[in-house]
C-alpha cells in the first residue's frame, strides 16, 4: 500500500537526498566550530556548573 502511494508522488527520490544534505551540512558545521572555537570559552563552559552565580561572568581576557 504504502509502496503504491509513494510510487505516485512526484520527485519522491529527492527527499532522501535533501535529508541527507541536511545532515551532512549541520554535521559539517558542527565539526567546523569544534575545531575553532575559543579553549577559553570551552573551558569556561566545563567549569560552569561548579562556580557560583557571581562568578558566572564570561572573561576571556583571564
Amino acid at each position: 500500500m504504502y509502496k503504491e502511494i509513494l510510487q505516485n508522488i512526484d520527485h519522491v527520490a529527492i527527499w532522501p537526498m535533501i535529508s541527507f544534505f541536511i545532515f551532512f551540512s549541520f554535521f559539517l558545521c558542527l565539526l567546523w566550530w569544534t575545531f575553532t572555537v575559543d579553549r577559553k570559552y570551552i573551558r569556561h563552559m566545563k567549569e560552569m556548573p561548579l562556580e557560583n552565580d557571581k562568578d558566572n561572568q564570561l572573561d576571556l581576557n583571564a
